[in-house]
């Protein structure tokens, strides 16, 4: 039996397929949770990430000369290099500082697009080596007191994480959702991804709100609600990544709290998930 269902990481197994099958195969991503009806099969990049990491030390890090320790994180597709990464930072004379953050991530070293404990390190810079922009903006939102830098095997660039551009994209849509009535509070069916207790809380303490339950949260499928915002209690990328695709203002748990006036505009940060699903 092969799924074909999408899956966008270790958070989003097909369950219907689990419950049918004695032993479930998933290729590409490091286990969330230890099963033994669950077999993780571990897929690496083969980009080569030494030019890229010397272009970033020779274009954005500050120089060791100048004391600059300096954080290492990547994704579970280059965890491969890891080692590697880390012995061309110290070549250069760098203090590397790595960690594992908590059961959500298998790896040192290891960020996902919802979890970025492995980046409480003592150090004032960090070099995330991957592709795409959601996993270093999360980055700098959740550890703003840091400076990020993007080195992108895949596409060959250096950049900085920019939070403060998708901060004002944010501002921007938690102001837009003070003005509604009607709420649809978001619970995602997606096995790690659930924050039942949280969505649930939500609409008991909001009379004008509604529980709505879905896997895939798309613009489509909240057009047909008709309602004023959403709370969007599943994976956070849905909500910062394509929120602009959405009709109504699409919020995190916490934006919500800051719309309705429970919090202070200044609280706004990025929406994790901690421990183990």
């Amino acid at each position: 039996m092969i799924s074909g269902q999408p899956c966008y990481g270790a958070c989003d197994l097909d369950t219907e397929l689990m419950r049918r099958t004695d032993v479930f195969v998933h290729f590409g991503h490091s286990p969330m949770k230890e099963s033994e009806g669950i077999v993780y099969v571990p897929l690496f990049s083969n980009v080569e990430v030494k030019p890229i990491v010397e272009r970033a030390i020779d274009e954005e890090l500050a120089a060791p000369d100048e004391d600059a320790d300096v954080g290492l994180v990547t994704t579970a597709q280059h965890m491969n290099k890891f080692d590697e990464m880390r012995t061309l930072l110290e070549d250069r004379g760098y203090t590397v500082h790595t960690r594992r953050g908590d059961e959500r991530l298998t790896h040192e070293g290891q960020v996902l697009g919802c979890n970025y404990a492995s980046a409480e390190v003592p150090a004032d810079q960090v070099l995330y080596v991957g592709g795409g922009k959601f996993h270093p903006l999360g980055l700098a939102m959740e550890h703003r007191e840091k400076t990020v830098v993007i080195a992108d095997p895949v596409n060959n660039v250096v950049t900085l994480a920019d939070a403060e551009q998708f901060l004002k994209q944010r501002y921007a849509t938690v102001h837009k959702a003070m003005d509604a009535d009607r709420w649809g509070v978001i619970y995602c069916t997606k096995i790690g991804q659930g924050r039942w207790e949280q969505a649930q809380e939500i609409v008991a303490n909001n009379d004008d709100a509604y529980l709505i339950t879905m896997d895939e949260v798309t613009p489509d499928r909240l057009r047909n609600f008709g309602l004023d915002a959403y709370v969007n209690t599943g994976c956070p990328r849905i909500t910062t990544d394509d929120g602009p695709q959405f009709d109504a203002p699409l919020l995190t748990p916490g934006e919500y709290e800051i719309a309705v006036g429970n919090k202070p505009l200044e609280d706004l940060s990025f929406d994790t998930f901690h421990g183990t699903w």
